[in-house]
């Protein structure tokens, strides 16, 4: 079969939106509503689409946008975000998405992107286009009965309050918390305004019913907002009239310790709740230090997240900074083109720039991609036939240069 690849026209936006839909076997059916939202946030020039030539159906979906990704040190970095990406059963295995990937990375390249980043639903597909898995998530259970906490004191111990508040309040306080714990925290994206009102429940979509949440506030002593968690709750009870509820966190922002601490201790201190689902968080998470008995928080859920295709090597690399000085020349394969090259990093100064001198390192660009936020090590990946060293001691420097004294985590799916 052959196929047309080209961004679509906004008349042709209910179908391709129908093509996503399958694709994530949610709902065939798209509502007038759905196909306004998209018209209103979704870049007609970002959106691709896949027509059969025989019949002009759309057949495969592609979307990309402008997205703000914090790498360490603090700075963000422009990158083109990828979503919606979908290829109908009948046209699977025919090329759709290498051409339709191949026009967003031209479109990136042109519009000066430093990155590509998406969340893998398969894990097999995006290495072949560069991509790298560069955050993985955690989930814990928490075992309310075993934490040895008393349920009694739910007030903090700093001087600090606790407060349920509104979907209102949260469009207010919520933005900027996210903002200041973005800017501290590599691999954490922007929120614009259209995920706050999908989470207080202002818009939402026809197949994903919005569910009632409770929304609680950490203050200071101060009475400064620090912390915001968003959660549900089931209505679980035995035969004997015990309730045994479970909470589901959604959604915690904690600019202290302190706020952090302060929080999961409140969800736990919830009367009728047996559970607390933490909702994924950095692998390596304080949650369970916060509890008396850190083994009663079990992990649940552990996979790769956040993954990121390097696009400009010189511009990525020199935005970030790196935990010990050190020079590495680093000679990266692509077979898509715009990364491959020898580039000459040097961590001291924070600077990267294209040389002929010999390499260091040899490593395909979505090795680079796992290395960038500072989660992989250098090590691993040479253990893995990955990175290959050409001048002794390379792997180990690298290591030390590109790796974060803490886990990168980015806690939005898109």
């Amino acid at each position: 079969m052959s196929a047309d690849v080209r961004p679509i026209a906004a008349s042709e936006l209910p179908e391709w939106l129908r093509t996503v839909n399958t694709g994530f076997l949610t709902a065939a059916r798209v509502t007038d509503s759905d196909v306004a939202m998209r018209a209103k946030y979704n870049d007609l020039a970002r959106t691709q689409g896949a027509f059969d030539s025989d019949t002009g159906r759309c057949v495969a979906a592609f979307r990309s946008f402008e997205q703000e990704l914090t790498v360490p040190g603090g700075a963000a970095v422009t990158s083109t975000a990828i979503s919606n990406v979908g290829v109908l059963p009948t046209h699977r295995r025919q090329g759709l998405l290498t051409r339709m990937m191949a026009a967003e990375f031209a479109a990136a390249g042109a519009r000066g992107d430093a990155l590509a980043t998406l969340v893998a639903a398969e894990y097999p597909i995006y290495g072949r286009y560069g991509f790298g898995p560069a955050t993985f998530l955690a989930e814990w259970e928490i075992d309310v009965p075993r934490t040895g906490l008393d349920p009694r004191l739910s007030v903090p111990a700093d001087g600090g309050r606790i407060d349920l508040v509104d979907e209102a309040e949260v469009r207010q306080i919520g933005p900027e918390l996210h903002e200041r714990l973005r800017a501290r925290t590599p691999g954490m994206i922007d929120r614009g305004e259209r995920w706050w009102r999908m989470t207080t429940g202002l818009e939402q979509v026809s197949w994903r019913q919005y569910q009632e949440k409770f929304f609680a506030v950490y203050r200071t002593a101060e009475g400064e907002p620090a912390g915001l968690v968003t959660y549900r709750a089931d209505d679980h009870w035995t035969d004997a009239k015990v309730p045994q509820n479970t909470v589901q966190v959604h959604n915690l922002l904690a600019l202290t310790p302190q706020a952090e601490r302060a929080l999961w201790h409140f969800l736990c201190s919830i009367d009728w709740v047996l559970k607390v689902r933490t909702g994924y968080r950095a692998p390596d998470d304080l949650v369970p230090q916060l509890l008396p008995d850190p083994r009663s928080a079990r992990i649940v859920t552990s996979a790769d997240f956040l993954w990121v295709r390097v696009l400009d090597v010189v511009r990525a690399l020199s935005a970030r900074t790196y935990e010990v000085p050190g020079e590495l020349v680093l000679e990266v394969t692509d077979a898509s083109g715009p990364a491959a090259g020898r580039y000459r990093l040097d961590a001291g100064t924070g600077t990267c720039e294209r040389t002929e001198a010999a390499a260091d390192l040899r490593l395909d660009v979505s090795a680079l991609g796992s290395l960038y936020l500072g989660d992989e090590s250098a090590v691993r990946l040479a253990a893995l036939g990955r990175i290959t060293e050409e001048r002794p001691g390379a792997v180990a420097l690298a290591d030390a240069v590109f790796r974060t004294a803490r886990r990168p985590w980015c806690p939005d799916i898109f």
